[in-house]
């Protein structure tokens, strides 16, 4: 078995002198930094908890990576599977469940990729690649809930 090790710099930048005094002292603005990316990524909580609702948040995040990691699958499978897509966009929606402690942990997620393709009689092809590319994404692989699909698919 083959790992994969991956790194990131998270960086709190949201000390406003009092540091963490208590929960209101603070801000939770942060930077998210991968060694030799381009751009960093601007973050901070949900503003639910007090975040800056112009900056993504982890559950924003998280939601992303389980949408561009299946849609990676998804393009690679329609390649091997000779299924050309000229078009991808995915409006994923994500619901988490917070309990009476303020824990909380997501409890579903839709993916609802729009995608256009070049021949019409590869759509329900297209469709059942779907729930192949569920079954090899590594992020969808490591949640302990089911991800929905809803795919439209559309000649060009």
């Amino acid at each position: 078995m083959k790992n994969h090790n991956y790194e990131i710099k998270v960086e709190w930048t949201g000390n406003e002198g009092k540091g963490t005094l208590n929960y209101k002292s603070y801000n939770r603005n942060h930077k998210i930094i991968g060694h030799g990316k381009y751009d960093d990524i601007k973050g901070s909580s949900d503003p639910s908890f007090l975040g800056d609702k112009t900056r993504y948040n982890p559950e924003d995040l998280f939601l992303s990576s389980l949408s561009a990691c299946h849609m990676l699958w998804y393009l690679h499978l329609c390649s091997v599977n000779k299924i050309i897509v000229t078009e991808y966009i995915d409006r994923a929606k994500g619901v988490m469940e917070e309990t009476k402690n303020g824990s909380g942990k997501f409890t579903s997620v839709t993916l609802n990729p729009e995608v256009k393709i070049t021949d019409k009689n590869r759509i329900e092809k297209a469709n059942e690649l779907h729930e192949e590319a569920n079954k090899m994404c590594f992020i969808a692989n490591s949640c302990n809930f089911k991800i929905g699909h809803n795919p439209n698919t559309i000649v060009e």
